[in-house]
């Protein structure tokens, strides 16, 4: 006889312990899900400032960004929606692989038998997803502020406050976001 048939508190730790690790990655998941849902809103918006010939409120001829701050603008847009596109149909398909791992057992609803390595490893890579879209995001977003406020080059008060102030917060904001993930993953 093995240890569980002898001790039946021990399966039923082994049960709670696995259903409630399986609800907690389904939410983190979703979470994951509605974070890139909002950066995608993001991404719109800078998209739609791409008008070409606009000039910046800097009210200064050589403040003015040019075609080809639209266009690394367009570029960065592009680039960060297909890491939070990547990141997102990777996190949907864990979920959806946990729900259809669950459809199979009718008595334990929330727990689901999944390859742990693989959940993780998909986990990380949404989570990697995620990270290099905030970053190209982060890009795009220096260069609304150039096209808005004035080219950094020339010396906008506004654009380089608002620039330091970005790229500060961003980053300070992304170190937590992977010390806390890889902190998860090797944990």
């Amino acid at each position: 006889m093995d240890e569980s048939e002898q001790d039946p508190r021990r399966l039923t730790s082994t049960s709670s312990s696995s259903s409630s690790t399986t609800s907690v990655h389904v939410t983190a998941l979703d979470g994951l899900v509605n974070v890139n849902s909002l950066f995608t809103i993001a991404v719109f918006v800078g998209l739609s400032l791409t008008t070409p010939g606009q000039h910046s409120l800097e009210n200064r001829a050589p403040c003015d960004a040019g075609i080809e701050v639209a266009k690394k603008l367009l570029v960065f847009e592009v680039v960060s929606f297909s890491f939070f596109l990547f990141s997102s149909l990777v996190a949907q398909g864990l979920k959806l692989a946990i729900n259809l791992l669950n459809s199979k057992d009718v008595d334990e609803a929330i727990r689901a038998h999944i390859n742990l390595k693989v959940l993780r490893l998909g986990m990380m890579g949404s989570a990697v997803g995620s990270v290099m879209g905030c970053l190209f995001l982060m890009l795009s977003m220096v260069n609304v502020i150039e096209i808005r406020l004035g080219m950094l080059s020339c010396g906008s008060k506004s654009a380089v406050h608002s620039v330091t102030a970005l790229v500060l917060l961003v980053s300070s904001a992304l170190l937590v976001y992977i010390s806390t993930a890889v902190y998860a993953f090797l944990h």
